[in-house]
């Protein structure tokens, strides 16, 4: 596939066209304040990106519920006290020629005892000091996933990105490890699953007919079957209440060991599904053009950047002209990563990723 692919346009059942392949994947960064309110860092950082002509922008991770933080500074969007800041960030892709979308998070039993006195999620684990939700409170937070996606609409986002990645909230509802629950969301997996397909139901059902939903998954540990989380994408193409399919990949190349697809690629057992409408693209360790358009080839529509670009925003804009181009090899300086629009709080965050930032 020539690089030129990487630059034509990509549409989408809903909602505008993607200009290019390349999307910035969703990024934790620290820079919100304590209340879950945008900074001046966030609305910095995202016009680096859009101006650097990301196709489509994603917000970091924003928690939907207080219960549900996970990282410092996290964005919020469970209270109408964000929309201000949210608006001012949809402007800014807009403006900046990107489409625009908030990532939709709660972490469930993972949330960080910094922030919440006791973790929720489906089922309680004693010893990890987990609450298990009751029926209720499931059906009260699918409906808080559901606000925010509205929330998001409110503050003019394009769309939104459910997160079901990592072992958060849905990742725990669809795991048998963690979701010991005997109710109508426990059990045979399309019980566990039910809270995920209930949150995409929801939103299609009450945000306006071009609003953009995507749903991210990964397929590795926190107890999921590899054969589930197939099924599980299966689903979300076949009834295409979504609009694209983001998998969440540590390695695009990454050969699985999991029967029954042993040998083959992780990429590969969801690029051979159906997929309708619904366009499907993956992140995970691609830093260079080549890689990108090898994503392609494997049977991506688009690709996901992250390393590659905190190393540089402006990756697509470069690409597009240099077709050997790649960000500078890792470790970088603060003071590399300050130029590229990265806040004293975004680097204290890639300190913890290692070999990212340079030693002093």
């Amino acid at each position: 596939m020539p690089v030129q692919d990487l630059f034509k346009p990509l549409t989408l059942k809903r909602g505008p066209a993607l200009k290019n392949r390349i999307l910035l994947a969703p990024l934790t960064n620290w820079q919100s304040n304590p209340d879950g309110t945008i900074t001046e860092h966030e609305e910095t950082w995202l016009r680096r990106c859009a101006a650097g002509g990301f196709s489509m922008v994603m917000t970091c991770a924003a928690h939907v519920h207080p219960l549900g933080k996970t990282f410092p500074g996290q964005m919020g969007i469970f209270s109408d006290k964000h929309l201000g800041g949210l608006r001012k960030i949809s402007t800014i892709i807009r403006e900046n020629g990107g489409i625009s979308s908030v990532q939709l998070h709660h972490g469930g039993g993972r949330t960080s005892p910094e922030f919440v006195t006791q973790p929720v999620g489906p089922t309680a684990i004693p010893a990890s000091g987990v609450r298990g939700l009751s029926l209720e409170e499931v059906e009260k937070l699918r409906d808080d996933f559901i606000r925010a996606a509205q929330r998001a609409e409110r503050a003019g986002f394009d769309g939104v990105e459910v997160h079901s990645a990592f072992g958060w909230i849905f990742m725990q509802f669809l795991s048998p490890v963690y979701n010991r629950r005997t109710d109508r969301y426990g059990g045979c997996l399309d019980n566990r699953s039910r809270f995920l397909f209930e949150v995409i139901d929801g939103i299609r059902a009450v945000c306006r007919p071009d609003f953009q939903i995507g749903l991210r998954i990964s397929m590795e540990r926190y107890g999921v079957a590899l054969s589930d989380m197939q099924l599980v994408a299966a689903r979300a193409m076949r009834e295409e209440q979504i609009d694209y399919l983001d998998l969440a990949l540590w390695d695009y190349r990454k050969v699985t060991q999991e029967s029954p697809f042993a040998g083959r690629t992780l990429l590969s057992v969801f690029t051979h599904l159906p997929r309708s409408s619904v366009r499907l693209g993956a992140s995970g360790h691609i830093m260079t053009v080549e890689q990108a358009v090898e994503a392609l080839d494997a049977g991506c529509d688009f690709i996901m950047l992250g390393k590659a670009a905190i190393l540089d925003p402006d990756f697509p804009r470069r690409a597009e002209i240099e077709v050997n181009y790649r960000p500078p090899s890792l470790p970088v300086t603060d003071s590399y990563l300050q130029q590229s629009g990265l806040s004293d709080r975004f680097i204290e965050y890639m300190r913890t990723w290692p070999g990212f930032v340079a030693s002093d």
